[in-house]
């Protein structure tokens, strides 16, 4: 774990892996691709994956990326911490709605690891707005269109619902679900502190080219 400071987090463009999506190309080579291309935040993310796979996976993209990228991983805080104790570049963890509450994660995690929470109604920013205010770093708020890289995500809120989202809140949000680079700079506009994609990096081609036409789209 290095000793960067967590408040001063700036998601920008943020990749989110998909092992499958990523194909024989495979995760780290995408990974090491996107950051050399500009993306600064890379979230290890495979649903199917156990544990230790996931870990070697999250240790593996760390060590790729060195200290460039913020590296986080979805969901599995136990993965975090073994990773962190182990000595890989990891800095935080992603977490949904049916996942430990933001307050325990914090309390295992302590106060130099990122968090960052699934948010996309009412009832979860009241949620998190009743936690004390340095639990959570950044939301992620979505799905923004409809995405088959999530089938299970909700309703889509499209930019006007994200819009909304970033007007209730004081916590920095990152757009996610279906969001290509058409929509780069229109969530930008809209307040969006990040934009985070799956599809647009891991099924590209060519995932560098892919990666410098997003970061140009959120820089100009």
């Amino acid at each position: 774990m290095t000793g960067r400071d967590r408040h001063a987090f700036a998601p920008g463009i943020y990749l989110v892996t998909d092992t499958q999506l990523c194909g024989s190309r495979g995760v780290v080579e995408t990974v090491k691709a996107a950051v050399a291309a500009g993306i600064r935040t890379v979230q290890i993310r495979d649903k199917t994956a156990s544990g230790t796979d996931l870990y070697d996976l999250l240790f593996q993209a760390g060590q790729a990326v060195g200290d460039v990228a913020t590296v986080l991983v979805n969901d599995n805080v136990d993965v975090y911490l073994a990773a962190r104790a182990d000595g890989p570049i990891v800095h935080g963890v992603h977490i949904g709605q049916n996942d430990l509450s933001p307050a325990q994660v914090r309390a295992m995690v302590g106060q130099e690891a990122i968090i960052g929470l699934s948010a996309n109604t009412e009832g979860h920013l009241n949620q998190v707005h009743a936690l004390p205010g340095d639990t959570v770093d950044y939301l992620g708020v979505g799905a923004i269109r409809p995405t088959s890289t999530k089938p299970d995500h909700p309703v889509p809120l499209g930019l006007a619902g994200f819009q909304a989202i970033v007007a209730a809140t004081r916590l920095p949000c990152v757009a996610i679900g279906g969001v290509g680079l058409a929509d780069v700079r229109p969530l930008r506009r809209a307040g969006a502190a990040g934009v985070a994609v799956v599809s647009a990096i891991c099924a590209a081609d060519d995932p560098s080219r892919a990666a410098a036409d997003l970061v140009k789209e959120w820089t100009q």
